[in-house]
């Protein structure tokens, strides 16, 4: 792929081009590979260029399948692109398991190299090792075997999620209490009912807005079962697997293996650090609870109990009560398209860049939007992004950035190649009416924009293997998360939070509420996280043969908070970064200890702080990863970060 990426065209194209691009790639890739065995190479430089493109070859191709598996319109494109991630997947395997690789690797001398090439190889080498390159035959060849069918197993889990939205039909008097534009936008049909569905668009606005709280836990039951009962046995043979995988490596468990190479180093110390963020949220959360309950007792004073169902309610009833502050009263402020206009203004003056629509390049579906990101100062192109952020049938249900193109700049426009990302998210979409937005909406859009900008600005290594978002997985939601802080902040809102209908600005005062609001329920919010990182955890701790994971589910939940499993539910099984994330949900949490801890320089030098934003775009975006995180965070604190500003908001 050259600068002119063909990302896009291959993400519209059809079943068999997807088809034809990966053998494409795989026989480049394996050209190359047969090249660097064959050590025919002026230089060790150029032996480790032409690996790391065979690399590139290969996941660049892979993740634009992977996006246009969990969003083209097509079910038989989807399923093609499947294919071609099992596919490549397999070659991946095929590589890093090569002995002769792993030697032609680690023969090369590059002590006189810079510092970023010299941790790419370092990183290069310990994963070939972590793969299993090492091992005997016997074990190499099973490990290969146990790899093909993880892949093969994870695509079939994330699947059965993506294509097992549930309908709810319930009474139009459900719906007292929901927006105008939601109710307008969910008629009565022809049977007198009114279709809710577990689509994020659906399930937020209805768990926390319908006064029917039998029809709340009726969506809840509902949204609780999806992928149930298909991904229980996909779920638990991905659970052998992984386990005799990390075995085969010398592993006591999945979790010991998959946490050794990030931040926090062991599966003891992840348990730690939940144990530990629990403990610190343990009286704030148990204040939370006892306001809720006291909330539920005004409508029904024999209540003892809140449950799981009551909670988005209660707590807006709460806001609005206790705060003087209707969580609906912002949604005219927050109009999709002035927020999506807000956020690129904002990140254009923060990192001194522009955002320019492109309506010549090929998109996947009619809601996509394509835009180049390029330099404010020379107009040259750094990247180029798509925007997926509305529901439809067969696509993704969550939001998430997804990687297309991994940049590379060599110096040589014929072998650099620019980032590319989409953001696929379920957004309200505008229509016959403005599509109104949740702040949370907002925060969202902000959070995934984090990952897109990261991928985008770090995206300009010599290295593709750290180029953009390459940095220790439990540090990537970093950047994301401290860009939610602002969603809160009056003077960015004021940009673009104008009401739909009078123009009149956001004012402070509601801004006030907002973060007041937010911060309301905190205690709860965070356990509730820590629940689920049990989860990931546990679930990969524990011996997979016999296991029950919905036992661990239910004590995961009933340990860090104090609302009850539903009998007859199943959250595990569409609790999609169980597949991706693994053992590795604290992930969230960590990065969120040091988003806190990077916000104390922006909030010293108070917003829109603009010697800060260039500082953070220099030290910790723009290396991508090619150094240690903790090493980009020290460089921006000018100290090593720490857990104060964590405990100092989680105390406040």
């Amino acid at each position: 792929m050259s600068s002119e990426s063909s990302a896009a065209h291959l993400a519209t194209a059809g079943a068999d081009d997807l088809t034809s691009a990966t053998e494409a790639a795989i026989a480049n890739a394996r050209a190359g590979i047969d090249h660097l065995k064959a050590g025919d190479f002026a230089t060790p430089i150029a032996a480790l260029e032409t690996f790391d493109e065979a690399f590139a070859e290969l996941g660049n191709v892979s993740a634009v399948a992977n996006m246009v598996a969990n969003s083209h319109p097509d079910e038989s494109v989807r399923d093609a692109a499947e294919a071609a991630v099992e596919t490549i997947s397999r070659v991946i395997t095929e590589i890093s398991l090569d002995p002769e690789v792993y030697q032609a690797i680690s023969a090369l001398d590059l002590s006189d190299q810079d510092d970023a090439t010299q941790y790419y190889l370092m990183k290069t080498l310990r994963e070939f090792r972590r793969a299993g390159v090492d091992r005997d035959d016997a074990t190499r060849s099973r490990i290969r075997e146990l790899k093909e069918e993880m892949v093969a197993l994870g695509l079939t889990f994330e699947r059965n999620i993506r294509s097992d939205t549930k309908t709810l039909r319930v009474d139009p008097a459900a719906l007292d209490g929901l927006p105008a534009d939601f109710a307008r936008a969910h008629p009565a049909g022809d049977d007198g009912q009114v279709a809710i569905t577990t689509d994020y668009p659906d399930l937020i606005p209805f768990m926390t807005y319908s006064r029917d709280a039998k029809a709340r836990e009726a969506l809840l039951r509902l949204d609780r079962t999806r992928a149930y009962p298909a991904n229980i046995e996909v779920f638990n043979q991905l659970l052998r697997l992984r386990q005799e995988f990390a075995g085969l490596l010398g592993y006591a468990t999945w979790a010991q293996y998959i946490t050794e190479d990030k931040m926090i180093g062991s599966d003891k110390a992840a348990a730690e650090f939940i144990a530990r963020i629990s403990d610190a949220a343990t009286d704030r959360a148990g204040a939370d609870y006892a306001e809720l309950l006291t909330r539920k007792q005004v409508d029904d004073p024999a209540a003892t109990t809140v449950d799981s169902w009551d909670r988005m309610y209660l707590s807006d009833r709460l806001k609005a009560e206790k705060l003087a502050f209707d969580t609906q009263s912002v949604r005219p402020y927050f109009e999709y398209n002035r927020v999506k206009s807000g956020l690129m203004g904002m990140l254009e003056r923060m990192f001194g860049i522009r955002f320019t629509r492109c309506t010549d390049v090929p998109v996947w579906h009619d809601d996509v939007e394509a835009y180049d990101v390029t330099r404010a100062d020379s107009g040259a192109q750094v990247g180029r992004i798509f925007l997926d952020m509305h529901p439809r049938d067969g696509k993704f249900n969550h939001a998430a950035c997804f990687t297309m193109t991994v940049g590379k700049q060599t110096g040589d426009p014929e072998t650099s190649r620019i980032p590319e990302c989409a953001l696929l998210c379920n957004l309200p979409k505008p229509g016959a009416d403005p599509a109104l937005l949740q702040h949370s909406d907002v925060t969202t859009f902000f959070h995934e924009f984090g990952h897109l900008i990261h991928h985008i600005i770090g995206g300009h290594q010599r290295w593709s293997g750290v180029s953009g978002i390459e940095n220790e997985w439990d540090f990537v939601e970093a950047p994301s998360q401290l860009l939610e802080e602002w969603t809160f902040d009056a003077a960015t809102l004021a940009t673009f939070a104008t009401h739909v209908e009078t123009g009149e600005p956001l004012s402070d005062a509601l801004v006030g509420k907002l973060r007041e609001a937010d911060e309301f329920g905190k205690g709860l919010q965070v356990r509730q996280q820590m629940f689920y990182a049990t989860l990931s955890l546990e679930a990969h701790r524990a011996n997979p043969d016999g296991i029950d994971v919905l036992a661990i589910e239910r004590t995961a939940q009933e340990t860090h908070t104090p609302f009850k499993h539903i009998d007859g539910t199943y959250m595990y099984l569409s609790f999609g970064h169980l597949e991706g994330y693994s053992a590795l949900y604290y992930t969230y949490m960590w990065s969120l200890v040091i988003a806190k801890d990077l916000f104390t320089r922006f909030a010293a030098e108070g917003l829109p702080a603009p010697e800060a934003s260039a500082a953070y775009r220099d030290a910790v975006l723009a290396p991508g990863g090619t150094a240690p995180a903790a090493d980009l965070v020290h460089r921006f604190l000018g100290r090593d970060y720490t857990f104060d500003a964590y405990k100092a908001w989680l105390d406040s």
